[in-house]
């Protein structure tokens, strides 16, 4: 049961700073973790904390032993429904490891996300899981290694699912998924059904997760000796809208093409509303697939043909080898595979379309 302080409420610092003859400064810093204090001094401070069943809250009890280790898993938008997937992964692997993982979603902010990594650091969390696609620049490999020697220094480990890796030696551990290998695949599936002009929606041409899965669509185009239209490949982002307003544009525009292949699920979802809309249907006149199989795929009408990522894996493995592998200060890369799932999408080469909707 929780002491009560002086005044009859829970305990606060002051009171744990009086039973411990320090000063709430000190609580502070030995709480932390990140200021040397005595031996003697952090045993009596711990000692308090423990006789008045103080708690700052969560971060702070796991720090101070008294309850359970922490890690933390950073990504740009939980409600992606594959960012969901990952983050449930991680989740579940975390609780049954016996391990607190706290979530910080940044909406892209990065000042956001180094201040939630600087605050993992301060606390020791046991390790730091970065999540999502971004440009591989010099500035990002030496940002992100830095953060890599900073958590590795203070007995954490940052982990990268899907984001690009940094020159050997780094204390990280990154995990990816084939991207290119599973565009390849899927995009063979739709020239082994006779299509030759195939409208390609991608994300941000700077984001590796984009560009890995248009090498794949070039890369089963040259497979087959097939020469790809420039003006087929559009760019946007992995959402629904960006889906829509692609697939309106390239119909506007009176492009000629008789399947999408869209590089998210979502993406492929907006591209079918804007393609019934427009009064074309899928797949008697334009094949479409997506990428990544997200829940929802299989109960889109016509259900979809996709690439299977295995996400909840992904955070389930992240967590596995950071807590359990991941103490060597060598760096760690591990792949996953992925696969076609074969539905109602796609068709053999139809009518397609060549005119304004």
């Amino acid at each position: 049961m929780t002491r009560k302080s002086a005044d009859g409420g829970r305990s606060t610092i002051r009171d744990v700073a009086a039973r411990a003859g320090v000063s709430a400064a000190t609580v502070s810093r030995v709480l932390g973790g990140v200021y040397p204090v005595s031996a003697t001094t952090r045993t009596q401070v711990l000692r308090a904390v423990r006789e008045l069943d103080y708690v700052a809250d969560a971060r702070a009890k796991a720090i101070a032993g008294a309850g359970t280790p922490t890690l933390g898993f950073v990504l740009d938008d939980i409600t992606g429904p594959s960012f969901a997937l990952m983050a449930h992964g991680v989740e579940r692997e975390a609780t049954r490891l016996g391990h607190l993982c706290l979530v910080c979603s940044t909406d892209g902010d990065a000042a956001h996300e180094a201040d939630f990594i600087e605050t993992m650091r301060a606390q020791r969390a046991a390790a730091v899981i970065l999540v999502g696609g971004g440009a591989d620049t010099p500035e990002y490999r030496s940002r992100t290694a830095r953060v890599a020697d900073g958590l590795a220094a203070a007995g954490s480990r940052l982990v990268l699912c899907g984001r690009p890796p940094l020159d050997p030696g780094a204390p990280v551990t990154v995990i990816e998924y084939d991207n290119e290998g599973g565009a390849y695949a899927l995009c063979a599936h739709v020239l082994s059904q006779g299509h030759r002009r195939i409208l390609f929606l991608g994300g941000k041409p700077e984001h590796t997760t984009a560009q890995g899965r248009e090498r794949g669509y070039l890369a089963a185009h040259r497979a087959r000796g097939v020469e790809t239209d420039p003006a087929l490949r559009l760019t946007g982002d992995f959402t629904r809208d960006s889906g829509y307003r692609s697939t309106r544009r390239a119909l506007e525009e009176g492009l000629d093409f008789t399947a999408v292949m869209a590089s998210t699920d979502m993406v492929a979802a907006g591209a079918l509303t804007a393609l019934r809309e427009a009064g074309v249907s899928v797949p008697g006149d334009v094949s479409l697939v997506g990428y990544d199989d997200i829940p929802f795929a299989r109960d889109l009408y016509p259900p979809l043909t996709t690439v299977r990522v295995p996400y909840e894996e992904l955070g389930r493995l992240a967590v596995r080898t950071a807590l359990e592998r991941g103490r060597s200060a060598a760096d760690e890369h591990l792949l996953l595979g992925t696969h076609v799932v074969v539905r109602e999408s796609v068709g053999a080469v139809g009518g397609g379309v060549s005119s304004a909707g």
